[in-house]
């Protein structure tokens, strides 16, 4: 791993603690217009200053988010297909010549395992790796569930070690039971995805036994910029996260910045 791709993932990993608090408002891509992000410069702004990353697309960073802005990005490259249709038809939507103008920190696609869309997903993968050593970018690969896949240490971890054999520097994940055994038979990174909107004690209790698992971060969306308090949200699941803070604790600062 050379120098450019260190520095990258260090923006998005904190040297400090190791870990990733990372900010998802790329749902728009197949969702349309989801609660919450109806105005994404609108949602983003306020959360910018706590996320150690931003995880969307170029329409929205190039339309929505300031060009100023210090925090990192993680630029998804892949779309193709909408809630209307089979998702796993995913392909490759974005060049390595826009994230480099975009000045990106990571580019992002996702990959079905078990889906009718396996193969030509897995090969993007393959194709994004190639152009992520050749630029110095870090790939974080996201392992999408489909309706019919169960989300059990047995699936994931499947998708997860493969993605880490096809080259992805890091893999987005779901927690389960039987998560360390995840952990360790994956040689990368795994932070996890927050899903649907649950109870914001429930978010930070899932975070909290993700960390303790062995996750390197988790990479919210839903549970953030839908909760009643979004930025007490992300700065709760930041003291789970970065600074090993109790779930009870947590949700108390979350309330005590709700007010």
């Amino acid at each position: 791993m050379d120098w450019g791709m260190k520095n990258r993932l260090s923006r998005i990993l904190q040297p400090e603690s190791g870990r990733t608090v990372m900010l998802a408002v790329d749902h728009g891509y197949f969702l349309g217009p989801t609660s919450g992000l109806e105005k994404p410069g609108e949602t983003i702004a306020p959360l910018l200053p706590y996320a150690d990353s931003l995880m969307l697309t170029r329409g929205v960073l190039r339309n929505c988010v300031p060009p100023e802005t210090k925090t990192p990005i993680v630029l998804r490259i892949s779309g193709g297909t909408s809630i209307l249709k089979d998702l796993s038809g995913e392909g490759l939507t974005v060049s390595m010549d826009d994230a480099v103008r975009l000045n990106v920190s990571a580019i992002t696609l996702s990959i079905f395992v078990g889906a009718d869309g396996e193969r030509e997903t897995l090969l993007s993968l393959a194709e994004a790796v190639d152009w992520g050593e050749t630029y110095g970018f870090p790939v974080l690969a996201v392992t999408a569930v489909g309706k019919d896949m169960v989300r059990d240490a047995r699936y994931l971890g499947l998708a997860c070690r493969i993605a880490a054999e096809l080259g992805a520097h890091m893999v987005k994940t779901y927690f389960c039971d039987g998560f360390e055994n995840i952990v360790r038979d994956t040689p990368v990174p795994l932070v996890v995805a927050g899903g649907k909107k649950v109870p914001e004690k429930d978010a930070l209790q899932m975070a909290w036994n993700a960390i303790n698992a062995g996750a390197r971060g988790v990479d919210m969306g839903r549970n953030i910029f839908q909760s009643d308090c979004p930025s007490g949200m992300i700065q709760a699941v930041r003291g789970v996260v970065h600074n090993n803070m109790a779930v009870k604790e947590a949700f108390q600062l979350y309330r005590d910045i709700k007010g």
